[in-house]
């Protein structure tokens, strides 16, 4: 099944941080039902205009149609989506092309596309039910659709193990990967040991960006933090929970056990290092 509306949440700024409490924090930015299972569940943040959300076919076929928030006859009539499977194997089939995403592979679809489905693959012994993770947002032209398997896009190791945030960054849809009109898109993997996601944090006032966690211990949480540098707060972020950090928040994260993420961004460009550090001695 799939929902026929789009929850939405609405634009904030940095003067309502201060006087929120932590339901309020959550109400508006942690998005705790990502995954459910027969359902396409997205939520719309005025941010950025993105539409995020999770597609869990749990043995059926589900079909990705249009909402009446977004105004349009289908939902790719005036957007694109990037897709990365946090789950088992499965198939995305997209005007009649059928793409099989292993465990951690990233799909690109561009605008005009008119008929966007999701199921499960033959499942391996053992092996759970595909879990597909979308981030969409407005295009303004079309570009072509594209598969990455892990491994294949571009690269990056970061950190340090003495600081407990060495990573490995795969970088998917950006300016010198898979081409998109606003999205970039990747995954990050903690190694053994490392609990942060990023340190510095840092801001980015041209992109909204959105973390979905996943691969944490049911037992386990992520401390994200996020406001401005001199009013910070924090959200504790369960496993396939995911968060939207306005352009102007901070944002970077220690967990109780290592993880991964994906990591969403759609705004001004595609600069993956367009920001701007908050050395932690600045942060209050």
């Amino acid at each position: 099944m799939t929902d026929t509306h789009i929850p939405q949440r609405y634009a904030t700024n940095p003067a309502q941080i201060p006087g929120m409490t932590t339901a309020e924090l959550r109400a508006t930015y942690l998005i705790s039902d990502v995954f459910v299972p027969g359902e396409i569940r997205l939520t719309y943040t005025h941010h950025d205009r993105i539409v995020l959300g999770g597609a869990v076919p749990a043995g059926a076929e589900l079909s990705l149609g249009g909402y009446p928030e977004i105004r349009s006859d289908y939902f790719l009539e005036h957007r694109e989506v990037g897709i990365v499977n946090v789950g088992g194997t499965g198939t995305v089939t997209a005007d009649g092309e059928v793409y099989t995403l292993v465990t951690g592979a990233c799909l690109y679809l561009g605008r005009g596309i008119r008929s966007v489905s999701f199921a499960d693959a033959s499942p391996a012994e053992g092996e759970s039910g595909a879990q597909f993770y979308l981030f969409s947002a407005p295009a303004h032209t079309a570009y072509p659709a594209a598969l990455v398997s892990p491994g294949e896009g571009t690269v990056r190791e970061l950190g340090d193990q003495v600081t407990s945030n060495r990573r490995t960054l795969n970088q998917y849809i950006h300016e010198n990967g898979v081409k998109s009109c606003q999205i970039v898109m990747g995954v990050t993997q903690l190694h053994p040991g490392s609990m942060w996601n990023t340190m510095p944090a840092h801001t980015h006032d041209r992109r909204t960006e959105c973390y979905l966690y996943f691969d944490l211990p049911e037992e386990a949480r992520v401390v994200h933090l996020m406001g401005e540098r001199e009013e910070t707060r924090h959200l504790l972020v369960a496993d396939r929970q995911a968060v939207i950090s306005p352009s102007w928040s901070l944002h970077s994260g220690v967990g109780t056990a290592a993880y991964s993420f994906v990591w969403a961004m759609a705004g001004e460009n595609q600069a993956f290092d367009d920001m701007d550090a908050a050395p932690v001695t600045d942060l209050r």
